[in-house]
């Protein structure tokens, strides 16, 4: 039954069954049937459908708002029984930013493996939304991510470093030899963005209604694969001063502007209060010591 409380909080969150059905990784046709079994299993109807079309009824709004404290604790529950059953063998999963160019954070996992070689350290790349989920769902004890979002009191949220934002273009592109740039000047050059097709769309309204981008999008999966589009004139890759490499024969980096006034980006490490141990709070101690010593 959990998982099928799991499958209808994604149909609400998401407002479709289809999109639902592809952020669980399922069928459209599984997930509407694992809903109406969790109707049956009720004996009350959730979802009022209309069409391909579906509003919440009142059962349905209440169930909805219980469950998500439901499985919240449940996930708490089930991290401190997996910490409590390796309390001998300490165990930290942590999140990083997928396209992070700088070294703080392979440097604090250095640090925190060098004074405890007993702990089993996880690490995952992933994008924001994918560290967010990891964490709410405690498959991450904490990461390093970028701010998109108002400061929870529910989580430790340290901002580590204010990153002024540039474009990385292919250096033959007339735009290398200036100096800085108006967002709302690239709007004829596709700009490249790192994300798997299930985030593609988060992604791009980040860029487009927070960052100004009011281009068209090209997706790579790595740093690697975005770096090479660059360079083959395919479009900009946004990136942060502070960990960009030099300009070189082959690309250069120009500061993006809007109206005139620089454009930055805030990269936090954030964790869950309610799953704060002595290990996460040094580690996240070690980070940002990392950024510190800028």
């Amino acid at each position: 039954m959990l998982k099928q409380v799991r499958y209808f909080q994604a149909v609400v969150r998401c407002g479709s069954f289809t999109e639902a059905a592809a952020q669980c990784y399922i069928s459209q046709s599984a997930i509407s049937q694992q809903i109406q079994a969790l109707e049956q299993e009720l004996g009350v109807q959730l979802l009022a459908r209309k069409g391909r079309k579906f509003t919440l009824t009142p059962a349905g709004e209440h169930f909805y708002q219980k469950s998500l404290t439901l499985t919240a604790d449940y996930d708490r529950i089930a991290a401190e029984t997996i910490r409590i059953a390796h309390r001998e063998n300490p165990q930290l999963h942590l999140g990083c930013l997928k396209g992070y160019g700088g070294q703080e954070f392979q440097q604090a996992v250095a640090e925190f493996a060098e004074r405890h070689p007993e702990a089993a350290i996880h690490v995952v790349n992933g994008t924001h939304e994918e560290l967010y989920e990891a964490l709410i769902s405690c498959r991450a004890d904490a990461v390093l991510s970028d701010q998109r979002r108002a400061f929870s009191e529910e989580y430790a949220n340290h901002i580590l470093a204010r990153r002024q934002c540039y474009i990385e273009i292919a250096a033959r592109s007339p735009i290398a030899r200036m100096e800085s740039i108006e967002v709302s000047e690239l709007k004829h050059l596709p700009c490249v963005l790192i994300a798997p097709k299930k985030q593609q769309k988060n992604e791009c309204s980040y860029f487009r209604e927070i960052i100004g981008i009011t281009s068209e999008f090209v997706f790579a999966e790595n740093t690697e694969e975005a770096r090479l589009l660059v360079v083959g004139g395919k479009g900009f890759l946004p990136v942060e001063g502070g960990f960009i490499p030099p300009s070189d024969a082959i690309v250069r980096h120009v500061k993006l502007l809007r109206k005139g006034k620089p454009i930055h980006r805030n990269y936090c490490v954030f964790w869950r209060l309610a799953d704060e141990t002595e290990t996460i709070r040094e580690f996240g101690e070690i980070l940002k010591s990392q950024f510190c010593e800028e």
